[in-house]
């Protein structure tokens, strides 16, 4: 699978990085068709706590996946959309069988 990241209005470190490549890499397990993924981490301008916004765009074949979510933590983040693609991706899988 091919990953793109895009760090919006700040430096994202390899750490991070990792991190959400190491998660994406496992939905790979429910569909082994996974073309890319683009991962925009995002810091909001507001002041609050949860103003860091993660969104990815999976492609797999004859379809886009996306999932957005905003956390107080880019791996809080990134997990609970990861979650979300996973929860997608099942539910294309069963709904084609």
């Amino acid at each position: 699978m091919e990953i793109q990241m895009h760090s919006i209005h700040f430096k994202a470190d390899k750490k991070l990085l990792d991190f959400i490549s190491d998660k994406l890499n496992k939905l790979e397990q429910f569909n082994q068709h996974v073309i890319s993924a683009e991962v925009f981490l995002r810091l909001d301008k507001d002041r609050e706590k949860e103003n860091k916004i993660t969104e990815i765009k999976l492609l797999v074949p004859g379809k886009e996946l996306f999932a957005k979510r905003k956390c107080k933590s880019f791996e809080e983040a990134a997990d609970e959309t990861i979650d979300a693609l996973k929860k997608q991706i099942i539910k294309e899988k069963e709904k084609n069988q």
